[in-house]
């Protein structure tokens, strides 16, 4: 954690993907064609608190939000549902704070955040990858 916020002194985004060092940073798979995981991500994502939803484009499969922090700065999110094969999708996510300093690893954490929730929905169809 310490690492995080010194990391976060400099950087304020963070996104996810197959090559990301921190595993807890890997795209996360599910055993759903891209329709139906797209349904459940913005089911879910519609019902977390705090996240204001600005626009989805459902043919290219992103989800853009923003999230206002306790001291009152704005974080831009993007959700994106990939289609990996046809009974397979692979969610990831983009976060960046707004301003010009670091963020303290609160897009690490926001990231964290959304993929538990969505880990917890859709927790039956949870895979390690392709």
């Amino acid at each position: 954690m310490l690492k995080r916020n010194l990391i976060g002194l400099l950087r304020s985004h963070e996104l996810t993907g197959d090559k990301a060092k921190d595993p807890l940073l890997k795209s996360h798979y599910y055993k759903l064609s891209r329709e139906k995981a797209w349904e459940e991500v913005v089911s879910t994502l519609k019902k977390m608190q705090g996240y204001k939803i600005l626009h989805e484009v459902q043919s290219v499969g992103e989800i853009v939000l923003e999230k206002r922090t306790v001291t009152g700065r704005t974080m831009d999110v993007t959700v994106s549902v990939i289609n990996v094969n046809p009974v397979t999708s692979a969610v990831d996510i983009y976060s960046a704070s707004r301003g010009s300093f670091g963020d303290l690893g609160s897009n690490y954490r926001l990231i964290l955040d959304i993929y538990r929730t969505l880990d917890k929905k859709l927790a039956q169809y949870k895979t390690s990858g392709v």
